[in-house]
């Protein structure tokens, strides 16, 4: 069914969600008790500052290593499987392979800007992935990572434009690199309620937000090139 189609027939949720927040709070060093209690599953946009402790990803993700770790018949490059997504946002690209064939000079920001993203549907290189992040410390004990990764990249200036996904679990998005800004819209049944709201992204940093109650666009605002890996939660 088509994401227009979807968002009309959206079930209302209760505001409460919403209702009393103004912010996104920062958090750092948060157990997973407290966690849980006050953002896993109340629908509470948080951004934990801490959140990518011990990961190698900021010094190995870059443009040329997910190039590297996709073999030629990997799925992922053509979308040939349902799990395989690709989201082109205002670019002209049809596929991952299209994107990895860019000139070196557009790759290094030296020509139009791009801005994509896409669920890795390759175990393979869902392994190698995840030699450089792990689990982040915080999620309740109990609480399962999906096993596919969604991964965003993209040049200054470039984001999402603003919409409501419709995915099962919450989830949450680490800022590898760059800066990206978050602009937040509660649902429609709660705008006389509820407040929109805007956050920066820092690297080293994860958000944690149910994407699919909270409306939201992205825009890089640093000079450097933007990487988010991130997971559902259930």
């Amino acid at each position: 069914m088509p994401a227009s189609v979807q968002d009309v027939f959206r079930p209302p949720v209760e505001c409460g969600m919403c209702r009393d927040v103004r912010h996104v709070e920062r958090v750092h060093t948060i157990t997973p008790q407290h966690f849980e209690h006050r953002y896993a599953y109340s629908g509470r946009p948080v951004v934990v500052t801490d959140g990518q402790k011990n990961w190698t990803a900021p010094q190995t993700f870059s443009f040329a290593f997910f190039k590297s770790i996709y073999a030629d018949d990997s799925p992922v490059l053509e979308n040939f499987e349902r799990d395989c997504q690709f989201f082109p946002y205002q670019t002209e690209f049809r596929n991952l392979r299209h994107v990895f064939n860019m000139t070196s000079e557009r790759a290094e920001m030296r020509g139009e800007p791009w801005y994509i993203g896409w669920s890795n549907c390759d175990s393979s290189a869902a392994n190698i992935l995840r030699v450089h992040y792990e689990r982040p410390y915080f999620l309740p004990q109990a609480a399962e990572s999906s096993k596919t990764d969604w991964i965003f990249m993209g040049t200054p200036g470039f984001g999402a434009h603003m919409h409501i996904d419709h995915v099962g679990n919450p989830s949450w998005q680490a800022q590898i690199r760059g800066r990206k800004l978050w602009t937040l819209e509660p649902p429609p049944e709660c705008y006389f309620e509820c407040v929109p709201m805007e956050v920066v992204v820092e690297p080293g940093e994860i958000i944690v937000l149910d994407t699919n109650i909270w409306y939201h666009k992205t825009l890089i605002v640093s000079q450097e090139l933007s990487i988010t890996i991130g997971s559902e939660y259930d």
